[in-house]
């Protein structure tokens, strides 16, 4: 806030001359109530309602795991690099300059590594996802089926084998009287 903009007076704490307006706009930048003389709170009893400076929103996508990122991070800066020495062999190649040959091998080689990269991305975020990820519905599911048939099975011939007990001692045992 410079001079021109509001004066005041010595100890006063009271602005004698300028506009207000841009006092007000500066106030609300920093936070401070509009028509306060500072921090201390002396001024106007108008206070404008608080403005927090963002407002924080989620994220649209879940962070890429540790692993992932790393491998991302050196596949961008080898990318970078790659498309730089391309950059340099072209422009070497159009000044006709003996540098030119060896670096378009050496962008060959660059790409191969790129591409090398890149890959690297994808196995490792399938290799993340295979240990860390979640559980397979469908498996976990069939899982339960073939658990609930096995016991329904294992009911059925214990039924079955008490039927045959029965049948073999002739009828003794019955609780009827008949």
């Amino acid at each position: 806030m410079g001079t021109a903009e509001r004066q005041e007076a010595p100890g006063s704490g009271v602005g004698t001359a300028g506009p207000t307006a841009p006092r007000r706009r500066e106030a609300r930048l920093h936070d401070i109530p509009a028509g306060s003389d500072g921090p201390s709170g002396r001024g106007a009893a108008r206070e404008e309602p608080y403005q927090p400076l963002w407002v924080e929103e989620p994220a649209r996508r879940r962070r890429l795991p540790d692993p992932v990122r790393t491998s991302a991070v050196r596949a961008v800066l080898i990318i970078a690099v790659t498309l730089l020495q391309a950059m340099v062999a072209f422009l070497c190649t159009l000044a006709g300059s003996w540098l030119a040959f060896p670096m378009v091998l050496s962008s060959v080689a660059s790409t191969v590594v790129a591409t090398w990269g890149a890959l690297d991305v994808w196995v490792t975020r399938q290799v993340w996802n295979q240990r860390h990820g979640v559980v397979s519905t469908p498996s976990s599911t069939a899982r339960a089926l073939r658990r609930e048939r096995r016991k329904a099975r294992r009911q059925a011939r214990l039924a079955e084998r008490a039927q045959e007990r029965i049948r073999r001692q002739g009828g003794t045992g019955q609780l009827s009287h008949s």
